[in-house]
């Protein structure tokens, strides 16, 4: 069978089963029960600097969820948008795709652009760990401009439709990249603020007044355009950090956020 293998195991997460095991758990010892999210944002560092926070994201969901999670990452290489229809491969075992929603979903598949992609494979540890079994459908964005996320947002709408799965949308992205912490607190909160009210143009807008250098500013409002198709009526912030939370270093951080869509 032909899967997508680990390309970042033991650089941003252990590759022993049993080290990534027991780093999710003390993890996920940290969080609350959260709210019973549509979506989450979750970052997608090194579990080091970021990984605490994705947990705080994924928390916000039932553990025992079991349906479909539409897991929705930036490009970092230039790629356009594209799918992956083949199962994942992490420490823990296989991530199984939702092979049904693939077949509907109007976005081309295109495996060889992911296999180098970090910002869907570091979440997919967590959703083996914490919902074991669920399925997913990793979406790669290219383009991030306003028309592109619609156009996105209204074709997973589409296919979630047409399939009538029960699904959770997983928003993969980092805030504020390398920049003072004063600074990147100030233009990320600044920001996510206006997701609180699930106002997608503010949000565009906030990022371009203070030039907040979010890598995945389109997947969070494809995620959150498809929540509020849901029946989604708020966002909360649930935790903010910066990678110098780790290491101590305030003058060039990357922001972390963990963001529900309720």
């Amino acid at each position: 069978m032909k899967t997508r293998r680990c390309a970042l195991a033991g650089m941003f997460y252990p590759r022993d089963p049993s080290h990534l095991g027991q780093l999710l758990a003390g993890f996920f010892s940290k969080t609350g029960t959260g709210e019973k999210a549509l979506g989450v944002v979750s970052p997608h560092a090194g579990y080091i600097y970021s990984g605490q926070i994705a947990a705080h994201a994924f928390s916000n969901i039932s553990p025992d969820f079991s349906g479909t999670f539409i897991v929705i990452g930036p490009s970092h290489h230039g790629y356009l948008t594209s799918v992956s229809s083949i199962p994942w491969e992490t420490p823990l075992g296989i991530v199984d795709v939702d092979t049904e929603f693939i077949e509907v979903l109007d976005i081309v598949i295109d495996e060889p652009s992911q296999n180098e992609e970090h910002s869907i494979e570091v979440q997919m540890p967590f959703i083996k760990y914490r919902f074991p079994r669920s399925s997913v459908v990793p979406i790669m964005m290219g383009a991030q401009d306003p028309a592109h996320v619609a156009a996105v947002a209204e074709k997973i709408v589409a296919a979630y439709r047409l399939t009538k799965r029960d699904i959770r949308l997983i928003a993969s992205s980092d805030f504020s990249h390398y920049v003072p912490e004063a600074q990147a607190k100030d233009g990320d909160l600044y920001a996510i603020e206006s997701l609180t009210r699930l106002d997608i143009n503010e949000f565009y807008r906030r990022i371009r007044e203070k030039r907040v250098t979010a890598c995945g500013y389109g997947p969070i409002s494809v995620m959150v355009s498809v929540c509020k198709s849901m029946g989604a009526r708020e966002g909360r912030l649930i935790r903010y950090g910066t990678s110098g939370d780790v290491t101590g270093d305030r003058n060039e951080v990357v922001g972390y956020a963990a963001f529900a869509v309720i």
